[in-house]
């Protein structure tokens, strides 16, 4: 198990930006082997049917080029932690963009190719400290152009992109029965950064949230533990972390379920859960 984090953690950008094209590439083989009666199915995520959920993942890396393509923006740049807290509220633009899109492109393997082509072009000469819209406008969305909250690195946005990669590679799992593998680097980056989300939402150190093999952190206002077994633990797998962190399961259901073991008075994370809305 790697030690607590007491310190802001870094990320290799040559893995990151490894991890992003694996995990795409990964789920581009599993949405090719989707016949029409699975592509129907409801996603699970509001009214998106797979198809739907399936171009969504898409936008991915397309808003990276679309970024890419427009000038560095000003304003104030914000830290790869204040991002999960920053997506909140954007449900209705995302869900409209979305059904757009996956209208507009009937045949996903052709979006999948020309989007991989787009990103790997625009992403072969950018430097990591290249600055980008933290939110920038879905494809084919009525959301206003320049309105992001923020600006970040392209090497701190690409951890971002293992996040949307790796919950949306779990939702097609679980809507349409496939089985697409998890790049381990993307699954543990995106792992880390919602535990790493937990401990900024809930400074402290009363707590000790073990996510094995990938995340340990300290959390929640409290009498600091220094050694021995802590007081308050919980711990459970990288998907269910992860599904708890996005609201994909809620905290009772995983308890229930025996996916998450909780143990002691302060290891109750139902009111801080979800992390991203």
């Amino acid at each position: 198990m790697p030690p607590a984090r007491k310190r802001t953690r870094t990320y290799d950008p040559v893995k990151t930006r490894a991890a992003v094209l694996a995990q795409f590439g990964h789920v581009r083989d599993g949405v090719r082997d989707l016949d029409e009666e699975r592509l129907a199915r409801s996603s699970g995520l509001g009214d998106w049917t797979v198809r739907e959920l399936a171009a969504h993942v898409t936008t991915a890396l397309e808003n990276v080029s679309r970024n890419l393509d427009r000038p560095e923006p000003a304003g104030r740049e914000v830290t790869l932690l204040d991002w999960p807290c920053a997506t909140a509220g954007r449900a209705g633009d995302i869900a409209a963009g979305t059904r757009r899109l996956a209208a507009d492109h009937p045949d996903l393997d052709a979006l999948y190719a020309r989007t991989g082509e787009r990103y790997a072009e625009r992403l072969a000469t950018a430097p990591d400290g290249r600055l980008l819209a933290t939110l920038p406008r879905t494809p084919g969305s009525d959301r206003a152009a320049g309105a992001p909250t923020g600006a970040m690195t392209l090497a701190d946005y690409l951890v971002t992109r293992t996040v949307e990669l790796v919950v949306h590679t779990d939702d097609l799992n679980r809507a349409a029965g496939t089985d697409i593998p998890f790049d381990r680097q993307a699954l543990a980056t995106c792992t880390r950064l919602l535990a790493d989300a937990l401990a900024v939402k809930a400074p402290g150190a009363s707590t000790e949230v073990r996510i094995p093999p990938y995340a340990v952190v300290q959390c929640v206002e409290g009498p600091r533990h220094t050694r021995g077994t802590p007081p308050n633990v919980v711990e459970t797998d990288p998907l269910t972390w992860i599904r708890l962190a996005t609201g994909r399961v809620d905290w009772r259901t995983a308890l229930d379920e025996a996916r998450v073991g909780a143990s002691g008075e302060r290891a109750d994370l139902a009111p801080l859960l979800p992390l991203m809305g």
